[in-house]
This record gives structure tokens, C-alpha cells and sequence, in this order.
């Protein structure tokens, strides 16, 4: 990998991390359209550290409060009842299924996993869970207590199941394609969150799991056993993720306010559509790529 192609990159995770399109899947789509070596799995969780320190510095304050308050709750029990310690408790819980999963499958998702056919049917059918989840959340809008709950969650009304569930949810995003804001997102409309509840605790769930994904693969950069990932290509990438994805949290936190996920959606399924025609067609191979990364 050159400094041109961590630089392109590290704009892709930037720009993807937090959109319901997959950023894992769009940093094994791009090299292979581009005749590029496949990043690799390692490659992708270093360079989200990145667009997690974003979230963090984003989120700062709930952080500071949130890291407070459960640190507080282990030494003196009238701390255990705020929101802000429940909220550390249940991020721990619901990081428990992906980072479990994560070790057990790690072979898989470094391997079989990184097949382009894979991914584009997982584009196409969480394209169209994340639709269901936001039609969903449009009729509990306008039907109310008639047909759907009379009031959408908040992050206040966060359960140990429902954080359990969420925690599910997002080891989904362990396959390329899937998205882990999108299946988290879907998870939390499904549930009764409103669509800013289910980003605002999808955003903050994903810091314990991605940073420590991103920490244990640095081993892979910086030993070289990684392909052809450098250390310089790969902290431009994270550099320019950072920035980039921060920008990118506002934006998208401003647009499902007031407006639904259906573009995401219609994206989704003509990237896995076209995918899928490229390859049935012979003009990409299922595997592009990868045999020159040594994690694909």
C-alpha cells in the first residue's frame, strides 16, 4: 500500500464509519475496483481507531460523565442508580457479544468473510432490514398507541435486554457489508428508539469493541505480517478518518432528525446489485485482491 491509496482510504472509513453502508465493506469494494491489494481486516481496525477517537472527542462530555459516574458506582452505591452508570454498564454488556465472537472468528472474518459475493448480499438484505426498521419507526410515528408503542424510546429507557440485543446486533457488523451503525440502528428502531437514540447509543456501544479490535491488530502493522500495509499509508488513513468522520457524526446525527434512511437503503442494494453483476459477468473476481493481502 502507497501513501496515495491510505490516503483514499482513510477518506472512505471517514466518510462510512457512521453512514448504515458498511465502511468495512466499502475498504474491500474500493481496492478491488481499483486494482489495489485488499487492505486487509487489520488495515480496517487500526484505521477505525481513528474515526472512534472522533466519536470520542464528539461524545466527550457523556463520555467523561459516563466513565465517572460507573467508576463512582463501584465504590459507593448511591451512583449505582443514575442513568450515567447504567449507561457504562450496559455499553460493557452489550460489547460482550462482538467481542467474544470477534476471537472465535477471526480466521473467518480475515478470510472467507472478505468474498465480494458475501458482501454484496449482505448489503442487499441489511439494505433492506434497515428499511423495514425505518418504515417501521415512520408508522409508529403517525399511528402511535393504535398499532405501534404511543412513545419511541429514548436512550433513558435502555434495558439490560434491549442493550444485550443492541450488543447482537452489532456482532453482526463483524461481516463486511453488514454495518455496524446499520444493524445497530435497525436493532434500536425494531425496539422502539428513536432513530437519533439508536445512533446516539450505537455510536457510543462501538467505541469499546473497535478500539480494542484497532490496539490488538496494530501487532499485525507494525510486525509487517499485514501485506503490504505500512505504518506510514496506515496512520495517514487514520489521520484523515479522524478528521473526516467527525464531521461526518454531526452531519448524520442532523439528517436522521428530521429525515428518514430510505437513500442509505437504495444505495445499499444498487452497490450489492452491481456488485453482483460484475462479478457474474466476469468483470471482478470474487476474490480481487486478496491474494495480495495476507489477511484477505
Amino acid at each position: 500500500m502507497n501513501w496515495f491509496q491510505g490516503g483514499v482510504l482513510g477518506l472512505v472509513q471517514g466518510l462510512t464509519e457512521f453512514l448504515p453502508v458498511s465502511s468495512s465493506a466499502h475498504l474491500r469494494i474500493l481496492p478491488a475496483l481499483a486494482g489495489w491489494p485488499d487492505p486487509g481486516a487489520a488495515f480496517t481496525a487500526v484505521s477505525q481507531i481513528g474515526t472512534e477517537t472522533a466519536v470520542m472527542l464528539y461524545f466527550r462530555k457523556d463520555i467523561a460523565k459516563i466513565v465517572s459516574s460507573w467508576a463512582r458506582s463501584l465504590r459507593n452505591p448511591k451512583y449505582r442508580g443514575t442513568q450515567e452508570a447504567r449507561m457504562g454498564w450496559l455499553i460493557i454488556i452489550g460489547s460482550i457479544p462482538i467481542s467474544v465472537l470477534g476471537v472465535t472468528l477471526k480466521d473467518t472474518i480475515e478470510g472467507p468473510f472478505r468474498d465480494l459475493r458475501l458482501i454484496a448480499t449482505t448489503l442487499i438484505v441489511l439494505g433492506l432490514v434497515l428499511g423495514a426498521a425505518d418504515w417501521y419507526a415512520a408508522q409508529a410515528g403517525r399511528q402511535g398507541r393504535h398499532a405501534f408503542p404511543r412513545r419511541r424510546k429514548t436512550v433513558e429507557d435502555l434495558t439490560t435486554r434491549d442493550g444485550l440485543i443492541y450488543g447482537l446486533a452489532q456482532s453482526l457488523a463483524l461481516v463486511p457489508g453488514v454495518s455496524r451503525s446499520g444493524a445497530t440502528v435497525s436493532g434500536g428502531l425494531f425496539l422502539g428508539y428513536t432513530r437519533e437514540a439508536a445512533a446516539r447509543y450505537s455510536f457510543l456501544l462501538a467505541i469499546p469493541a473497535v478500539l480494542a479490535s484497532g490496539l490488538f491488530e496494530l501487532k499485525s502493522v507494525a510486525d509487517g505480517s499485514d501485506g503490504d500495509v505500512a505504518w506510514g499509508p496506515t496512520i495517514l488513513a487514520t489521520v484523515i478518518a479522524f478528521v473526516v468522520g467527525y464531521a461526518a457524526i454531526a452531519w448524520f446525527l442532523r439528517y436522521i432528525s428530521t429525515k428518514s434512511f430510505a437513500p442509505f437503503v437504495v444505495y445499499r442494494i444498487a452497490l450489492g446489485v452491481l456488485l453482483i453483476a460484475l462479478i457474474a459477468s466476469g468483470h471482478l473476481d470474487a476474490h480481487a485482491g486478496a491474494d495480495a493481502a495476507t489477511s484477505g
